[in-house]
């Protein structure tokens, strides 16, 4: 595994990153919750690229600066200037879930930054019922007293999941929490719950179209995992229609999220990236 390294962001906050392989700048963005370690599962089939991934503010290595830090633009701030900092031009970016809108907020602030935007299970619409469930989680730690008791729950708890092996189970509980003697905890800051449902209220769920819109141009890219809870198929048919040319895949037995190694995902951000260079 590629060692961790850190950057000073422009408020002083330690941003921390891994930076592995040649070719083209690809920065993977995580979900809400998760770190870098999101794409392990991804990084062999992207060997021949320049792999960058970035643990947000508040999460796994990188400073907790504190619920009001935890946003789109300050996390898309901090992915540019994690680019600078690197002395990289322009980047090709794939973004799971949170890291989706953080792509779609970079189309529109920062363009000239961007070689192409692949999106892992999200849009510019949003379903409540995904949100819900994320609302019922996101800044608590699991019942779970270890990594096999929690290992034993995911495939019941995991709605939508199907022919998932023990193993990767596995892999997800030791990449996403930290046992410890008093049980499992989460290895985030759980003032990103606070942030993320002031960013929700009310009835109405926000949209993001202009975002989306301001993606023209650009290779673009679509993975839904088939049974998906968070983006639904009115939304991906809306998405296509204001896109013909974007990639998509869908992939069986996956809801939110695929984990990007299926052979459907796999296909799919490799035609991307060959429009990419």
């Amino acid at each position: 595994m590629t060692e961790v390294q850190y950057f000073t962001a422009d408020d002083g906050a330690h941003v921390a990153y891994r930076d592995e392989g040649e070719g083209t700048p690809v920065l993977a963005l995580a979900g809400l919750t998760r770190t870098g370690r999101d794409f392990d599962y991804l990084a062999p089939f992207l060997a021949d690229k320049r792999l960058i991934r970035m643990d947000y503010r508040g999460r796994g290595a990188s400073a907790f600066t504190g619920a009001a830090t935890y946003t789109v633009p300050r996390e898309g701030a901090d992915a540019l200037q994690l680019l600078d900092h690197l002395g990289i031009e322009t980047a090709a970016v794939i973004g799971t879930s949170r890291g989706g809108l953080i792509a779609m907020f970079l189309a529109a602030v920062a363009k000239g930054r961007l070689s192409g935007v692949c999106l892992n299970d999200v849009g510019p619409e949003l379903e409540r019922a995904g949100l819900v469930k994320i609302f019922d989680y996101i800044g608590r730690n699991p019942a779970a007293k270890d990594y096999d008791e929690l290992v034993a729950k995911l495939p019941f708890a995991m709605e939508g999941f199907a022919n998932v092996p023990e193993s990767r189970w596995r892999e997800e509980a030791e990449r996403h929490y930290i046992e410890t003697a008093k049980g499992l905890r989460i290895n985030y800051d759980p003032g990103l719950r606070e942030s993320f449902l002031a960013a929700f209220q009310g009835d109405e769920v926000p949209t993001a179209w202009p975002l989306f819109d301001a993606c023209a141009g650009l290779p673009l890219c679509l993975i839904r995992g088939a049974n998906s809870d968070l983006l639904g198929h009115d939304s991906v048919a809306e998405m296509r229609a204001h896109r013909p040319d974007m990639i998509f895949a869908e992939v069986p037995d996956r809801a939110h999220i695929p984990f990007l190694d299926e052979p459907e995902a796999v296909a799919a951000i490799r035609e991307w990236l060959a429009l990419i260079g």
